[in-house]
């Protein structure tokens, strides 16, 4: 009952701050999944992390579909690249020594956090549609976020919506929903890759994102009342990203 009860619980977690603060949450999965639920293998917690977030996300971003939100046609570009970036990406990760892995990851977490600190603006064109002149861009832009979010087994969202915008001039309302066509496609990417070398766990996987649902929900409706304050939540996240990575980057030591 205790595992079960910390499997939900880190599931929360990263559910409550992603429907919070709209993104970067997942970056938690793993810390979480290797010291809270205990999984002793890095790649394990890797692999089944992978799981969590393409299965939050695909629930998130049906949600964001319906509103219309979406710019389907930049996004699938996006995606399809980053796809063979997130392949080519988590092939290499598993082949990774799992401390240097995971030692990598906590210095992600810091660029991460830092890129949440600052300001971003939501000007840009909200009727963005595929055009010659933006699918290089897209398909350069897609391929490194998936090959990046495949290496450490991550959303990339931090890395697919500044693409999005930088690529098609899209606003960031419109990226950050459009953003988790890429995040459900890397992450099933990475999923399949790590399940076919029998690295994830899938009951680990179905209770973190059972607690995920749960989280998201409450820290969706949170973030309407706190809609005023996203600056100062964005800051407060950021600093538990940095207490996050420095114990990371403590336990790789100690561990080595």
């Amino acid at each position: 009952m205790m595992q079960i009860a910390l499997n939900m619980a880190a599931g929360s977690v990263v559910g409550f701050s992603l429907g919070l603060i709209g993104g970067g949450g997942s970056i938690l999965a793993v810390p979480l999944i290797l010291y809270l639920v205990g999984v002793g293998d890095p790649h394990v917690a890797i692999g089944t992390a992978a799981v969590a977030v393409a299965a939050s996300a695909a629930f998130n971003l049906a949600n964001h579909a319906r509103q219309g939100m979406v710019r389907w046609h930049c996004a699938l570009v996006f995606a399809a690249a980053g796809v063979v970036g997130a392949f080519g990406g988590s092939s290499l990760g598993k082949i990774v020594d799992g401390q240097r892995l995971i030692f990598l990851f906590a210095l992600l977490m810091i660029v991460i956090g830092v890129l949440m600190l600052r300001p971003r603006a939501e000007a840009g064109n909200a009727t963005v549609t595929l055009t010659r002149s933006n699918t290089p861009a897209l398909i350069v832009l897609g391929f490194i976020s998936g090959a990046l979010a495949g290496f450490f087994g991550i959303g990339g969202g931090f890395l697919i919506v500044p693409g999005l915008m930088l690529a098609t001039g899209m606003p960031i309302s419109n990226a950050i929903c459009s953003s988790l066509v890429a995040v459900t496609a890397f992450g099933l990417t990475t999923a399949a890759n790590y399940a076919i070398s029998n690295l994830v766990d899938w009951r680990i996987a179905i209770l973190f994102l059972a607690g995920a649902v749960f989280g998201g929900l409450a820290g969706a409706e949170l973030s309407k009342h706190l809609s005023v304050r996203r600056g100062a939540l964005n800051k407060v996240f950021a600093a538990l990203v940095f207490a996050a990575a420095a114990y990371v980057i403590y336990r790789t030591q100690t561990a080595s």
